[in-house]
């Protein structure tokens, strides 16, 4: 009777062992699978920059310092390494304030902003950048919920056994979080 007991008690470790070893690998591929959603976004952004710089290249000739910025972070994103996500997010950031200078010269050029061309790639651009700040936000929940899942008792004590790793957040830019200064004019701009 004993013998039947000890082995229930050890069933019931094992399957608690499991439940909760197969509970952190879960978590932790629900944050590499947020990761992977924020790759696919930057790739498609890095497939629209050439067409739209192509685009605006023809009315902003003078402009060509910001076009070869965003060009050139579009490279660095594209050659960067797999594994590093601050450096990626880091020049996506950047990427993300160069394609907001693109808006401005945008609007020195009326004929630009009426080209049905210019306006379908903003367009999709813009939808691009809401769904990369959406998967960044994504990343962030799963990361969270892996984070708190490797810190909670009991699944802490098998996390260190197995040496699970916690996730990085994605931070947001200290440009990004400052606040933004109006200023109405005497002409109500």
């Amino acid at each position: 009777m004993t013998l039947i007991i000890i082995l229930i008690i050890v069933v019931v470790i094992a399957l608690a062992w499991i439940s909760i070893y197969n509970g952190l690998v879960k978590s932790r591929m629900h944050t590499k699978e947020a990761w992977s959603q924020i790759d696919v976004q930057l790739k498609r952004r890095n497939d629209l920059i050439p067409n739209l710089v192509e685009t605006v290249k023809g009315y902003a000739n003078f402009e060509q310092g910001t076009l070869e910025k965003v060009v050139g972070l579009r490279n660095q994103i594209a050659q960067a390494p797999a594994g590093n996500q601050n450096e990626t997010m880091k020049l996506s950031d950047q990427m993300t304030s160069s394609i907001k200078g693109i808006f401005a010269v945008a609007e020195s050029y009326p004929d630009l902003k009426a080209n049905e061309q210019y306006k379908q790639l903003m367009e999709e651009l813009t939808n691009t950048e809401n769904k990369i700040a959406y998967s960044r936000q994504l990343f962030n929940t799963t990361t969270a919920s892996y984070n708190a899942k490797l810190q909670t008792f009991p699944t802490n004590v098998l996390a260190g056994i197995h040496h699970f790793e916690p996730s990085e957040f994605l931070e947001t830019p200290a440009e990004e979080k400052a606040v933004p200064k109006v200023s109405f004019g005497a002409d109500g701009k």
